[in-house]
Protein backbone atom coordinates (compact mmCIF):
# COMPACT_ATOMS: atom_id res chain seq x y z
CA UNK A 1 0.00 0.00 0.00
CA UNK A 2 0.92 3.75 -0.88
CA UNK A 3 2.67 5.80 2.05
CA UNK A 4 0.51 9.14 2.53
CA UNK A 5 3.62 11.06 2.76
CA UNK A 6 4.04 14.64 3.92
CA UNK A 7 7.21 15.47 4.01
CA UNK A 8 7.31 18.95 2.40
CA UNK A 9 9.29 21.15 3.97
CA UNK A 10 7.88 24.68 4.29
CA UNK A 11 10.81 26.58 5.40
CA UNK A 12 13.25 25.29 2.97
CA UNK A 13 12.63 28.43 0.47
CA UNK A 14 12.13 31.14 3.15
CA UNK A 15 14.43 34.14 2.85
CA UNK A 16 13.37 37.44 4.14
CA UNK A 17 14.96 40.48 3.50
CA UNK A 18 18.48 41.17 4.85
CA UNK A 19 18.59 42.61 7.90
CA UNK A 20 19.71 46.56 8.69
CA UNK A 21 21.98 47.92 10.56
CA UNK A 22 23.96 46.03 13.30
CA UNK A 23 20.91 43.75 13.32
CA UNK A 24 22.05 39.39 12.74
CA UNK A 25 19.01 37.08 11.79
CA UNK A 26 20.06 33.58 12.61
CA UNK A 27 18.50 31.46 9.88
CA UNK A 28 17.57 29.14 12.68
CA UNK A 29 15.54 31.75 14.47
CA UNK A 30 13.88 32.27 10.79
CA UNK A 31 12.92 28.81 10.14
CA UNK A 32 11.18 28.68 13.72
CA UNK A 33 8.92 31.46 13.09
CA UNK A 34 8.22 30.27 9.62
CA UNK A 35 6.97 27.24 10.76
CA UNK A 36 5.34 28.59 14.00
CA UNK A 37 3.81 30.56 11.20
CA UNK A 38 1.74 28.38 9.07
CA UNK A 39 0.65 26.00 12.15
CA UNK A 40 -0.95 29.24 13.42
CA UNK A 41 -2.27 29.85 10.39
CA UNK A 42 -3.67 26.27 10.45
CA UNK A 43 -5.03 25.97 13.20
CA UNK A 44 -6.67 29.92 13.76
CA UNK A 45 -7.09 30.99 9.79
CA UNK A 46 -5.00 33.75 8.80
CA UNK A 47 -7.60 36.46 10.06
CA UNK A 48 -7.40 35.28 13.67
CA UNK A 49 -3.56 34.18 13.77
CA UNK A 50 -1.67 36.58 16.52
CA UNK A 51 1.70 37.27 15.58
CA UNK A 52 2.61 37.56 19.71
CA UNK A 53 0.96 33.67 19.50
CA UNK A 54 3.70 33.29 16.34
CA UNK A 55 6.68 34.48 18.24
CA UNK A 56 5.89 32.36 21.68
CA UNK A 57 5.45 29.01 19.61
CA UNK A 58 8.82 29.75 17.29
CA UNK A 59 9.90 30.20 21.01
CA UNK A 60 11.42 33.63 20.20
CA UNK A 61 11.01 37.35 21.42
CA UNK A 62 8.44 39.30 19.58
CA UNK A 63 11.39 41.71 19.08
CA UNK A 64 13.24 39.08 16.66
CA UNK A 65 9.61 38.75 14.48
CA UNK A 66 9.24 42.42 13.86
CA UNK A 67 13.27 42.65 13.04
CA UNK A 68 12.11 40.37 10.17
CA UNK A 69 8.17 41.27 9.36
CA UNK A 70 6.17 44.39 10.16
CA UNK A 71 2.88 42.78 10.25
CA UNK A 72 1.25 40.10 9.41
CA UNK A 73 0.44 40.77 6.24
CA UNK A 74 3.65 41.52 5.30
CA UNK A 75 4.52 38.36 6.72
CA UNK A 76 2.06 36.13 5.01
CA UNK A 77 2.77 37.77 1.42
CA UNK A 78 6.55 37.47 1.76
CA UNK A 79 6.47 33.67 3.42
CA UNK A 80 3.74 32.51 0.74
CA UNK A 81 5.98 33.85 -2.43
CA UNK A 82 9.11 32.33 -0.85
CA UNK A 83 8.25 28.97 0.39
CA UNK A 84 5.30 28.82 -2.85
CA UNK A 85 7.55 29.05 -5.72
CA UNK A 86 9.76 26.25 -4.83
CA UNK A 87 7.47 23.46 -3.82
CA UNK A 88 6.89 22.26 -6.85
CA UNK A 89 9.99 22.28 -9.27
CA UNK A 90 9.40 22.20 -12.79
CA UNK A 91 11.11 19.01 -13.79
CA UNK A 92 13.25 18.73 -17.42
CA UNK A 93 12.60 14.97 -18.46
CA UNK A 94 13.07 14.93 -21.77
CA UNK A 95 9.76 13.72 -22.65
CA UNK A 96 6.00 15.17 -22.31
CA UNK A 97 4.20 12.72 -20.67
CA UNK A 98 7.24 11.85 -17.59
CA UNK A 99 7.16 16.13 -16.96
CA UNK A 100 3.49 16.17 -16.77
CA UNK A 101 3.67 13.05 -13.87
CA UNK A 102 6.43 14.60 -12.24
CA UNK A 103 4.67 17.77 -11.75
CA UNK A 104 1.65 15.66 -10.92
CA UNK A 105 3.71 13.77 -7.87
CA UNK A 106 4.86 16.79 -6.88
CA UNK A 107 1.72 18.66 -6.40
CA UNK A 108 0.42 15.76 -5.00
CA UNK A 109 3.05 16.03 -2.32
CA UNK A 110 2.46 19.20 -1.19
CA UNK A 111 -1.50 19.04 -1.44
CA UNK A 112 -1.54 16.11 1.11
CA UNK A 113 0.93 18.24 3.71
CA UNK A 114 -1.29 18.73 6.60
CA UNK A 115 -0.64 22.21 6.97
CA UNK A 116 -1.12 22.91 3.14
CA UNK A 117 -4.62 21.01 3.31
CA UNK A 118 -5.91 23.53 5.77
CA UNK A 119 -4.06 26.47 4.70
CA UNK A 120 -4.83 27.08 1.14
CA UNK A 121 -9.08 27.29 1.55
CA UNK A 122 -8.49 29.50 3.93
CA UNK A 123 -5.56 31.76 1.72
CA UNK A 124 -8.04 31.62 -0.89
CA UNK A 125 -10.68 33.47 0.82
CA UNK A 126 -8.40 35.61 2.42
CA UNK A 127 -7.97 36.87 -1.04
CA UNK A 128 -11.65 37.48 -1.77
CA UNK A 129 -11.28 39.56 1.12
CA UNK A 130 -8.11 41.20 0.68
CA UNK A 131 -7.03 43.40 -2.17
CA UNK A 132 -3.45 43.67 -1.40
CA UNK A 133 -2.99 40.13 -0.69
CA UNK A 134 -5.25 39.12 -3.92
CA UNK A 135 -3.09 41.55 -5.80
CA UNK A 136 0.49 40.49 -4.30
CA UNK A 137 -0.48 36.69 -4.84
CA UNK A 138 -2.01 36.69 -7.93
CA UNK A 139 1.01 38.94 -9.66
CA UNK A 140 4.08 37.35 -8.44
CA UNK A 141 3.70 33.58 -6.79
CA UNK A 142 0.77 32.93 -9.19
CA UNK A 143 2.05 34.75 -12.29
CA UNK A 144 5.61 32.90 -12.10
CA UNK A 145 3.94 29.54 -11.36
CA UNK A 146 1.97 30.15 -14.74
CA UNK A 147 5.44 31.21 -16.39
CA UNK A 148 7.03 27.86 -15.21
CA UNK A 149 4.11 25.74 -15.78
CA UNK A 150 4.71 27.04 -19.33
CA UNK A 151 8.24 25.62 -20.22
CA UNK A 152 6.61 22.55 -20.05
CA UNK A 153 4.64 22.91 -23.01
CA UNK A 154 7.02 24.84 -25.14
CA UNK A 155 10.11 22.04 -24.61
CA UNK A 156 7.48 19.34 -25.77
CA UNK A 157 6.40 21.84 -28.87
CA UNK A 158 10.33 22.21 -29.63
CA UNK A 159 10.88 18.23 -29.41
CA UNK A 160 7.72 18.22 -32.02
CA UNK A 161 5.51 16.18 -29.59
CA UNK A 162 2.86 18.97 -29.10
CA UNK A 163 1.10 21.25 -32.05
CA UNK A 164 2.79 24.61 -31.82
CA UNK A 165 -1.40 25.62 -31.18
CA UNK A 166 -1.03 23.55 -27.53
CA UNK A 167 -2.74 25.77 -24.99
CA UNK A 168 -0.14 27.01 -22.17
CA UNK A 169 -2.35 28.06 -19.70
CA UNK A 170 -5.14 25.11 -20.50
CA UNK A 171 -2.40 23.07 -19.03
CA UNK A 172 -1.56 24.92 -16.33
CA UNK A 173 -5.17 24.78 -15.29
CA UNK A 174 -5.48 20.98 -15.52
CA UNK A 175 -2.10 20.12 -13.67
CA UNK A 176 -3.57 21.88 -10.59
CA UNK A 177 -7.39 22.04 -10.09
CA UNK A 178 -7.48 18.41 -10.92
CA UNK A 179 -5.17 17.39 -7.98
CA UNK A 180 -6.49 20.56 -6.24
CA UNK A 181 -10.61 19.18 -6.45
CA UNK A 182 -9.59 16.06 -5.54
CA UNK A 183 -7.40 16.29 -2.26
CA UNK A 184 -8.28 19.96 -1.15
CA UNK A 185 -11.96 20.13 -2.39
CA UNK A 186 -13.43 16.27 -1.85
CA UNK A 187 -10.72 14.95 0.51
CA UNK A 188 -10.08 12.22 -1.75
CA UNK A 189 -6.36 10.35 -2.16
CA UNK A 190 -5.14 9.92 -5.86
CA UNK A 191 -2.47 6.86 -6.08
CA UNK A 192 0.14 6.62 -8.57
CA UNK A 193 -1.56 4.85 -11.43
CA UNK A 194 -4.12 7.46 -11.10
CA UNK A 195 -1.35 9.93 -11.21
CA UNK A 196 -0.18 8.54 -14.48
CA UNK A 197 -3.90 8.41 -16.19
CA UNK A 198 -4.26 12.15 -15.69
CA UNK A 199 -0.75 12.86 -16.64
CA UNK A 200 -2.21 10.81 -19.84
CA UNK A 201 -5.02 12.79 -19.92
CA UNK A 202 -3.97 15.86 -19.91
CA UNK A 203 -1.16 15.26 -22.76
CA UNK A 204 -3.41 13.66 -25.02
CA UNK A 205 -5.89 16.91 -25.02
CA UNK A 206 -2.88 19.24 -25.62
CA UNK A 207 -2.34 17.30 -28.56
CA UNK A 208 -5.22 17.70 -29.98
CA UNK A 209 -5.80 21.34 -30.18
Amino acid sequence: MERNRSDVDLTMSASPRAPSGAAVMRPSVTDALTRAFFEEWAETGLGALSLERVAKRAGVGKAALYRRWSSKQDMAIELIKAVGLNLTPIPDSGLLLEDLRLILLSLRRTLRHPLIRRILPDLHAEMARTSELSVEIRNTLQYERRERGKVIVDRAIARGELPTSADRDLANDALASILYWRIIVTGGRVNRAEIDKIARFIAAGLGRQ
